[in-house]
């Protein structure tokens, strides 16, 4: 269970507001069983025909009372450091992912990646309600009880009374939940597994339904989104089955309990023993739950690994310890640069040397596949090279933060992604805390701020999902307009005119003309159009970049 005492640790932020919820849980369930082992006294004094001992009906009130408001405080307390908790861990989560994969998902699914964030992070819901807060009320309730069986009588003792229903107690409150967690632990590696199949397959049905449909392959999508699922129930009904089965032993160890309270404890002492048989009412709710925490012990745990692995796997570039230069400008130079993206991988780039000036603007072009994006990824410190190094201001990228990399170089990619939400959110990326002017001011340099102009809401009006609400032409200037926002000396553009139509990509790229004077620009792409003014041309060929005039 090391990865879900990870979790822990990962929560220790709110660790007090988790202490006083458990502090409030038992002191609810002590409350529960003051009530119910004095109510059980009282029937017994009264069936007896002595006077009552112990609480009296005034006292009774006041506990009955006090179980409700602080059963009240403890749901408050409880489901609020919950709720927290889980808030950290998503953000948490999403900001280990960004540092792993600030260059894309790579070979990762983008369906595995939400299944982890949704599903495996509400998996450890029930860490500390069902799981954490259950065994520390067994570990409460049962003491408890054993000490209210009637230790004085002869007979409970002889008859080894105690020692019995203490171990049907531990075998109900521990061993078998631990079964239950052991058992889970495979069951729910393989049911995370199979809800992030079914994810994945759906996710893919419904982004590329235009072409499933172009295709008429919609029964052949359909059979393997249905595939997955038949996974994911065959993985529940097993994860269900294991679990009744636990739950089955629990009320069978519970029901002899009170069988064996009934007819040893009763007749040797009746008043202590119809007292302990109440108890063993609220002792039986404590444990009833057991089995069930164990069984969400194994899925936690196999969810909490895979949290794990997503957002603390290794890094593809770590931050240096500490900063050995500072960037002096904006020129970018790569010397004898070697780097493939996976072990068993080709070379993607073989001894590549090229210089690019401060304020210069150049073109890298090149088919798919020789190595155009990976130097973007190079120059953005996403992924470091095999062999050679980057210079950026006449500092190697390997002794430079990403922040300050990220400083020098705006970047606009061929998959650029608007969100969705307003202009103005969508602008306010490129530059935080910008004002309205500056908004406005990118908006006409990408010339695009006329058709937001005309528009009832203006710089508030709604995006839609990937930039839906605008055509791919005006889309692709609103990223523009949010890169040139940055102040960064270096605009890195790669393949900025990907899915345009060639009159949409030759307007693009003659607005691209008029700006950003005096940065340096980078434009990555398959090919040149005529339109674009440019200082030199570098062709990418066998891992290499050869100087070209045109």
């Amino acid at each position: 269970m090391r990865d879900l005492a990870r979790i822990l640790v990962l929560w220790r932020g709110r660790a007090a507001g988790l202490l006083l919820g458990a502090v409030a849980f038992l002191a609810s369930l002590g409350l529960a069983l003051l009530l119910l082992g004095a109510s059980g006294g009282r029937i017994a004094d009264t069936l007896a025909g002595v006077g009552v001992v112990g609480i009296a009906v005034a006292g009774l009130r006041w506990v009955g009372l006090a179980r409700v408001v602080m059963r009240y405080l403890e749901r408050l307390t409880t489901h609020n450091a919950t709720f927290r908790a889980l808030a950290d861990l998503r953000v948490w989560f999403f900001r280990g992912l960004a540092v792993r994969a600030a260059g894309g998902l790579g070979f990762r699914r983008a369906g595995d990646m939400l299944s982890r964030l949704v599903n495996d992070v509400e998996a450890l819901d029930g860490l500390y309600l069902r799981i954490i807060l259950p065994l520390a009320g067994a570990c409460l309730a049962v003491p408890v009880l054993l000490y209210a069986i009637p230790a004085g009588s002869a007979v409970a003792r002889s008859h080894g009374l105690i020692w019995t229903v203490g171990g049907l107690c531990a075998i109900a409150a521990f061993v078998l939940p631990w079964l239950a967690a052991r058992g889970a632990l495979a069951n729910g590696a393989r049911l995370a597994r199979a809800n992030a199949g079914l994810r994945v397959a759906a996710l893919d049905a419904i982004t590329g339904l235009r072409e499933v449909r172009a295709y008429g392959a919609e029964e052949r999508v359909a059979g393997i989104v249905a595939a997955r699922e038949g996974e994911l129930f065959a993985a529940q009904e097993a994860v269900v089955r294991r679990g009744a089965l636990v739950s089955a032993g629990c009320f069978i160890c519970t029901q002899a309990i009170f069988i064996l309270l009934l007819a040893g404890a009763v007749p040797a002492a009746p008043a202590e023993g119809i007292a302990a048989l109440f108890l063993a009412v609220g002792v039986f709710e404590a444990l009833g739950g057991l089995p069930r925490a164990g069984v969400l012990a194994g899925e936690a745990a196999a969810a909490a690994r895979r949290v794990l692995a997503a957002a603390e796997g290794p890094v593809a570039y770590p931050e240096p310890v500490a900063q050995s230069a500072a960037c002096l400008g904006s020129a970018l130079r790569f010397e004898q640069i070697s780097f493939r993206w996976q072990p068993d991988r080709a070379l993607v780039l073989d001894g590549l040397s090229m210089d690019i000036p401060e304020g210069a603007r150049v073109a890298v072009l090149g088919p798919s596949g020789c190595g155009k994006s990976t130097l973007a990824a190079l120059a953005l410190r996403v992924a470091a090279p095999d062999q050679g190094r980057v210079l950026l201001g006449g500092a190697d990228i390997a002794g430079l933060g990403s922040t300050e990399v990220r400083r020098t170089i705006s970047f606009l990619s061929q998959a650029t992604h608007l969100f969705d939400d307003s202009i103005r959110n969508n602008l306010l990326l490129g530059l935080p805390g910008a004002s309205d002017a500056q908004l406005w001011a990118a908006l006409d340099q990408a010339a695009i701020g006329d058709v937001v102009r005309g528009l009832p809401e203006q710089l508030d009006a709604w995006v839609g999902e990937g930039g839906a609400r605008f055509s791919g032409g005006q889309g692709r200037r609103l990223a523009l307009a949010r890169a040139l926002l940055s102040s960064a000396p270096i605009l890195l553009l790669d393949e900025p005119c990907a899915g345009l139509d060639a009159q949409t990509e030759r307007a693009f790229l003659a607005t691209l003309n008029e700006v950003a004077p005096g940065r340096t620009v980078i434009l990555i792409a398959h090919r040149l159009t005529g339109v674009e003014r440019l200082d030199r041309i570098w062709r990418m060929s066998g891992g290499r970049a050869v100087a070209a005039t045109g």
